[in-house]
């Protein structure tokens, strides 16, 4: 539900601050106040197309701020897959400069228009002569119908059994194709497996191989040097590092008698004189297992070079070579016992087909019930309001092809005629802004309470009537925006049910309707000198009566008409 919204010079207006409720909230006004101000800045901060020239005059750049308080968890799951989390709330935020360039923010993360749009069409649908007409698409057509049907968890089954169909069917059609060119194939795995396996080759041995080389290569100066090492540290009787760190000892030793502060320092002298004794006798022991054996070194050279050719031959990195081997031996193993696998893939193809059918039987049958009843729902609302000759009617047109469809076997879409002796056509192709916000109000009447988008607006639903249908068109809005539903929403712990309530904006002309509203907002331009401004005030019950009155009066306002717009609303509070 849409809680707040800032707007900064766009269009006539300068700055406006605005929060909002549930419920029904009319936007009311003087014919070229600017009243779609609101919807037009809900449009563009949704994903709308952004032009320079939607700037307020002398700005350099129009900013739109909107506050979402969700509670589906539906959205929330989307912003979370999305990497857009939230807690509970959504902020969205559109920038337009001077040049028609245009940014997009969810939850202060900058983001596509695309990734707009697509948040835009779960939180707010427009009705009338703008955009976010989802009743217009087909696919929410079909949503519509399977929510009243109840049959929401059938197509869910089925679109599984589906995407298990296809998935299966791709992997049977692909083992097909490898069956015809198995013989060449398999010729060519069986030789590059029975040479590899011939080789031998142990997992991670290229390493060790590599070290063992380094160091017989290198054995020479390993063992001379090594050697001299040890001479220096102990063999030479004279200026070896042991005979001259023992004769300091001895001599510091004698000193430390006189000085015990000496002490220290000999003992210092004494582990230094431990260690090289250690270090000498870990070398003599490195030096008795160091030999030459050029016949090992040269073994290690055809063993590396063979795994750097085998490397190259099957274009792998050498140390990618013994997965490379599983992987072969993988694909000789199903190319062998392809005959196998391919009845197996072939039974559980005609399983998921015969499961979906079956499915998609039940799921035909149960749309069809389900749409000649709300058909008939729609067309008695639709009635109500002033259009008693449209003709409403939901067709299921079967889908010619014997393979499985996802969503089912059928195409659902909505069909009207508003003018007798003319066919039906489908909703998307109704001309008039007017009588499609009829429709479509008719429409979200008869199914609100399975409505998942919690923003429902009506621009100027009211256009070309007046009395009893104009109040009926009221009561209509008002109903939906007093629309009270359950929402589950489930953890992995716990279940609870949260209550929502729909939320109603619509622009009108008529007193009839503005009357009923929970909220009103009146929309006025202020001038002076330098520029003209249009505002959006929330008026209080009396305001309420004296904007009801203006829009019923005409020139002069009079104590009658006030009377009968306290009337009005006198109505509606005692409804409640």
């Amino acid at each position: 539900m849409l809680t707040h919204i800032t707007i900064n010079n766009l269009a006539v207006v300068d700055s406006l601050d605005l929060e909002l409720n549930s419920g029904l909230t009319v936007l009311t006004g003087e014919t070229g106040a600017g009243k779609s101000i609101l919807i037009d800045a809900l449009g563009l901060v949704l994903g709308d197309r952004a032009e320079a020239s939607a700037i307020r005059h002398g700005a350099e750049r129009a900013d739109i701020v909107a506050e979402f308080d969700l509670q589906d968890p539906a959205i929330e799951q989307w912003l979370e897959s999305n990497e857009l989390d939230s807690d509970g709330e959504c902020l969205i935020r559109r920038t337009i400069n001077a040049k028609g360039r245009s940014r997009g923010f969810i939850n202060g993360q900058p983001i596509p228009l695309q990734i707009l749009r697509e948040l835009g069409d779960q939180l707010v649908n427009i009705h009338g002569q703008n955009t976010h007409q989802a009743l217009l698409k087909t696919d929410e057509q079909r949503l519509l119908l399977d929510n009243f049907a109840g049959t929401s968890a059938l197509r869910k089954e089925l679109n599984q059994c589906y995407q298990q169909w296809k998935k299966k069917s791709s992997e049977y059609q692909q083992l097909k194709q490898d069956t015809a060119e198995r013989d060449a194939k398999l010729e060519l795995l069986k030789f590059q497996v029975q040479e590899l396996n011939e080789f031998e080759l142990q997992e991670n041995e290229l390493p060790g191989l590599e070290d063992e080389h380094r160091k017989l290569s290198n054995a020479n100066r390993l063992i001379e040097t090594s050697q001299s090492i040890h001479f220096q540290l102990s063999q030479d009787e004279q200026n070896s590092v042991n005979h001259l760190l023992n004769r300091c000892q001895v001599d510091l030793q004698a000193l430390s008698e006189l000085d015990s502060t000496l002490n220290p320092i000999a003992e210092m002298l004494n582990n230094a004189l431990i260690q090289v004794d250690e270090a000498s006798g870990e070398l003599r022991h490195y030096l008795d297992s160091l030999e030459l054996d050029p016949k090992h070194l040269q073994w290690l050279d055809n063993r590396i070079s063979g795994i750097y050719d085998l490397a190259r031959k099957h274009r792998v990195e050498p140390h990618e070579l013994f997965t490379h081997i599983e992987t072969l031996k993988g694909e000789l193993d199903h190319l062998e016992n392809a005959d196998i696998h391919l009845e197996a893939l072939h039974e559980a193809v005609i399983a998921a087909q015969n499961k979906y059918f079956k499915l998609a039987k039940k799921l035909s049958s149960n749309r069809n019930k389900a749409s000649k009843l709300l058909a008939e729902q729609v067309i008695k609302h639709i009635h109500e309001l002033g259009m008693e000759r449209c003709l409403f009617e939901i067709k299921l047109s079967a889908i010619d092809s014997e393979q499985p469809q996802l969503n089912g076997m059928e195409l659902v879409e909505f069909y009207v005629t508003t003018n007798p002796g003319q066919p039906l056509k489908p909703l998307s192709k109704v001309v008039s802004g007017g009588e499609l916000s009829r429709i479509s109000l008719a429409i979200q009447v008869v199914t609100a309470e399975f409505s998942h988008i919690p923003t429902l607006i009506f621009d100027e639903v009211d256009v070309g009537i007046g009395g009893g249908i104009a109040e009926m068109v009221g009561n209509k809005l008002r109903l939906l925006g007093s629309n009270s539903y359950e929402s589950s929403c489930s953890s992995s712990d716990t279940s609870k049910s949260l209550q929502k309530m729909a939320q109603i904006l619509c622009v009108t002309h008529q007193a009839q309707v503005a009357s009923q509203a929970h909220q009103h907002l009146n929309v006025y331009k202020q001038s002076d000198a330098q520029k003209t401004s249009t505002t959006i005030t929330q008026l209080d019950e009396e305001q309420r009566v004296e904007e009801l009155s203006r829009m019923m009066g005409g020139v002069k306002i009079t104590e009658q008409t006030r009377s009968h717009a306290r009337e009005m609303r006198k109505q509606v509070i005692d409804l409640e």
